[in-house]
């Protein structure tokens, strides 16, 4: 490669969804180019046009905003440059690296067939016709593909990467409709971007061999090509639905945050010594496309789990306040004006548990119930009168707290239990029904905490009222 400024790219087609995998080439190349001090663009390759709504390829934007991997430049839509792609092709006829192939489509199927009974690529009649004996009709351009020899890849990750010429076929570069094709758009695009590294999916791999040759024979820079390993399954098979979601709006729907997305995903296929869990500039700090390894990666749901975990607990409250709010609300719970800000207030007590923010809102409920709470039938059971008068001295005791912090509060609970000579297990439970109504709650003195002096009193002489 030249000295030219590094400058990556992701080229996404608008389907309907952003693959896992499609999340994983934009990290990386989002990683590698600031890592070299680059650039890092977006091309949305929109030529189909009945897929490529506005709908669709507002998924993509969605999904890179949400993964923080917005590019650095305006996106490049590569349909509306499809006049620059048929004036390369020109170029290359001109160049005498392409042909008019005039095949009618009957005569081309007789040619597929003779050359798969041949074991050998198609190859049209016209490759070398004298321009006096092209006809009056429609007719798609060819690549001249180099008939011996080998095309090499230099593939940063894979090593030099070797097809023999022979077996490419001679590469349609404008079909007779005068449509250009994938191959021949991306060459120009990239080229047109200044991309100096293409790092996509392995399923680009033959690709590269044909887009190898469209360089070559415009006298283009080729690009370092860096082809990453698929996403399997746990089970080392290809992702696919069964094994669960593969959507970036599901993972953020089942509530893993951005920075688990970006943290997880560059562990697919890359890592640094046995450092599970590091900040973006770590990452960018020790990244380069050449540590990627070769073999496909796996989805690790458990470690998913984790790295989400720990970034749920250095995240700010209020900012996983509001992600929680608008869950609750997306299943119809009605918050009234502060219940946010008693959300905040209540997640340092119930996030270490918490695999997802999913989990975060069902484990805050408890500090959103109406007064007063309705007992589940068990603690209603469990309510008989020696646990009434024990529930009133607890209470009593609680009462008299002077700082309604955790270690105040624990004392007091582990000093009640001693004071009745009876273990915790006795009352806690039922205590913990009482303040929470049996929805999910921390210990005993977290959930007073978060619940605060004069509620959590409250709720315990609510319980003491009920009828016998």
């Amino acid at each position: 490669m030249s000295d030219r400024p590094v400058r990556t790219r992701i080229a996404p087609s608008p389907t309907g969804m952003m693959h896992i995998g499609t999340a994983r080439v934009a990290l990386f190349n989002w990683l590698y180019a600031r890592h070299a001090g680059g650039s890092y663009l977006l091309r949305i390759e929109d030529t189909d046009r009945e897929r490529s709504t506005e709908a669709a390829v507002q998924v993509i934007f969605d999904g890179l905003n949400w993964l923080g991997l917005q590019p650095d430049e305006p996106p490049v839509f590569q349909f509306a440059r499809a006049d620059r792609h048929r004036e390369v092709v020109v170029e290359l006829e001109a160049r005498g690296q392409a042909y008019r192939d005039y095949m009618l489509p009957e005569e081309l199927e007789a040619e597929r067939e003779r050359a798969r009974a041949e074991g050998r690529v198609v190859r049209s009649p016209w490759r070398d016709a004298d321009p006096a004996t092209w006809p009056d009709r429609p007719f798609a351009i060819r690549l001249k593909t180099p008939l011996e020899g080998e095309t090499i890849v230099g593939d940063a990750i894979k090593g030099d990467v070797r097809f023999q010429n022979a077996g490419l076929d001679d590469l349609i570069l404008l079909r007779s409709d005068g449509t250009p094709t994938y191959n021949l758009a991306v060459v120009v695009d990239d080229h047109d971007m200044g991309i100096t590294h293409v790092i996509r999916g392995d399923d680009h791999l033959n690709n590269a061999a044909r887009q190898t040759i469209i360089y070559r024979a415009l006298d283009w820079e080729v690009p370092v090509w860096a082809h990453l390993p698929m996403i399997h399954g746990p089970d080392g098979a290809k992702l696919s639905k069964r094994h669960g979601s593969q959507a970036v709006s599901e993972f953020d729907d089942m509530g893993y945050l951005p920075e688990t997305m970006r943290n997880y995903l560059a562990k697919l296929g890359w890592g640094h010594g046995d450092d599970e869990i590091f900040t973006d500039a770590q990452a960018i700090s020790w990244f380069d496309i050449k540590d990627v390894v070769s073999a496909p990666a796996r989805l690790d749901w458990a470690k998913l789990n984790h790295i989400n975990n720990h970034y749920i607990r250095e995240a700010d409250p209020v900012r996983l306040a509001a992600l929680v709010a608008s869950i609750l609300k997306s299943r119809d719970v009605v918050l009234r004006q502060g219940d946010e800000a008693l959300i905040a207030h209540t997640l340092p007590f119930v996030r270490d548990g918490a695999k997802t923010t999913l989990e975060l809102a069902d484990a805050v409920l408890f500090v959103l119930r109406s007064r007063p709470l309705e007992l589940p039938e068990k603690a209603r059971a469990a309510m008989t009168d020696e646990m009434r008068c024990r529930l009133s001295r607890l209470r009593d005791a609680l009462a008299k707290v002077g700082d309604w912090a955790v270690p105040d509060l624990e004392a007091a609970v582990r000093g009640f239990a001693e004071s009745e000579a009876i273990g915790i297990g006795k009352f806690g439970p039922q205590l913990r029904a009482v303040l929470s109504g049996g929805a999910p709650a921390p210990d005993l003195a977290g959930a007073m905490t978060a619940l605060g002096r004069d509620e959590s009193l409250g709720r315990i002489d609510d319980a003491l009222s009920l009828p016998a």
